[in-house]
């Protein structure tokens, strides 16, 4: 545990104490199942082959302090994983105060903050940093110590965020898939501000809804959440990438704008640290046929585009991956009583040809019990592509959770 993790767990042990008092207290949360099975074994020396199996647990604790205006919330993380070990860790995705008034908000503590409207890529998503061992997709985040001041404006919504610690990337390790032919040391790690981890971000953002369209922008100035990776000579012999975390000042948009059955969206950044700036947009549709072929169900298509100014080639940062990518996809909602869902998409880079499938689908079965489908494609042939290093990590994952 790091010290600013330390810091963040005890400056919220004052809260947990005085929340012991507290007429209202809920638990709920869920566990889970998890078995991947890959169709070929792995590219890298030392990777698992063909079965991983974990298990993950994340209970949550909520407190009603003063009839809904103060609240505590404390959400805990852990995953168990049989054969990645790297892949086995623990993080509070939440130890969080909320305090309520009528124009405002006051938000402190360890907190998950969530921005964008694309589907397939979250290029204004910065507050959080990435969880990679999770999934491939970058969907899960680690928590974040901060405080967050939301001012509520008949013109908008105003949030200001201080996060008060820097949280380093998951990779995973020797024996995971889904990772590059060097593994990501952890004991080589540099940053650019001599306050390293403990350097103080500042976000400011603005967010506001017009008629149909949802508008958001932001100014981020702080650590860079992608590390840049180098190939280096470890202590033992052993080439590994270390990680370096430059700073940065990001400015991001995000709209959505619904037109009848139509969803458009749109994100884009732009990026200047001390190695390079860029600008970078993802932005498409979503069209919804309602209770298509006179049923229930509803069927989505989409299409999304991603541009990046850096164009092909960037091995070392993440974020350079979908420079010139084209994104089609489709979502199935049956709207039944199990909340059975199904989404496709298929991704082609325009530059590289490189290409990925991915389906995700999931189905309840009685109160508590969901089981999740999960499939992954890759086709990467050219050595300058990323992609090509999970040509051979093609996985179909199967999930049962249960919520409690």
């Amino acid at each position: 545990m790091n010290k600013m993790y330390g810091r963040g767990l005890l400056a919220a042990l004052p809260l947990l104490s005085v929340s012991a008092f507290s007429a209202e207290f809920e638990t709920s949360g869920k566990v889970a199942l998890e078995q991947r099975l890959f169709f070929d074994d792995g590219a890298q020396p030392g990777q698992l082959n063909e079965s991983q199996t974990s298990f993950m647990m994340e209970p949550e604790l909520f407190w009603d302090l003063e009839d809904g205006q103060a609240t505590l919330t404390f959400k805990p993380f852990y995953r168990y994983d049989a054969q990645d070990s790297e892949r086995s860790h623990f993080d509070i995705r939440e130890l969080a105060y909320n305090y309520a008034s009528d124009d405002w908000e006051l938000r402190l503590g360890i907190r998950k903050e969530f921005w964008g409207v694309t589907e397939f890529q979250h290029l204004v998503d910065v507050i959080n940093q990435t969880d990679g061992v999770e999934s491939f997709d970058g969907e899960e985040k680690l928590g974040q110590p901060m405080v967050n001041l939301s001012l509520v404006k008949d013109w908008g919504i105003v949030d200001i965020y201080l996060l008060t610690g820097f949280r380093d990337r998951t990779f995973a390790g020797q024996d995971g898939r889904l990772r590059a032919p060097l593994v990501v040391s952890d004991n080589n790690i540099s940053y650019e501000s001599s306050a390293k981890e403990q350097h103080l971000d500042l976000a400011l953002r603005w967010s506001h809804s017009i008629g149909d369209m949802d508008l958001a922008s932001y100014v981020f100035s702080g650590t860079n959440r992608d590390p840049y990776l180098t190939p280096k000579t470890e202590a033992d012999g052993n080439s590994a990438l270390s990680q370096h975390y430059s700073q940065m000042q990001q400015f991001g948009f995000e709209s959505q704008l619904i037109v009848d059955d139509w969803l458009w969206k749109l994100e884009a950044i732009y990026r200047d640290t001390g190695q390079t700036s860029f600008w970078a947009s993802q932005a498409g549709f979503e069209y919804s046929y309602v209770g298509v072929f006179d049923t229930d169900m509803d069927l989505g298509w989409l299409m999304e585009y991603g541009w990046d100014s850096r164009g092909k080639g960037s091995l070392t940062e993440p974020s350079g991956l979908f420079q010139n990518d084209l994104f089609l996809g489709s979502r199935l909602a049956l709207n039944d009583a199990q909340s059975s869902e199904l989404l496709m998409g298929f991704g082609v880079d325009l530059d590289q040809d490189s290409t990925s499938f991915m389906v995700e689908g999931s189905r309840r079965f009685g109160e508590s019990l969901v089981a999740s489908l999960d499939i992954r494609l890759f086709d990467g042939d050219e050595p300058l592509d990323p992609l090509s290093a999970l040509d051979q990590d093609d996985h179909f994952q199967l999930s049962i959770e249960w919520f409690f």
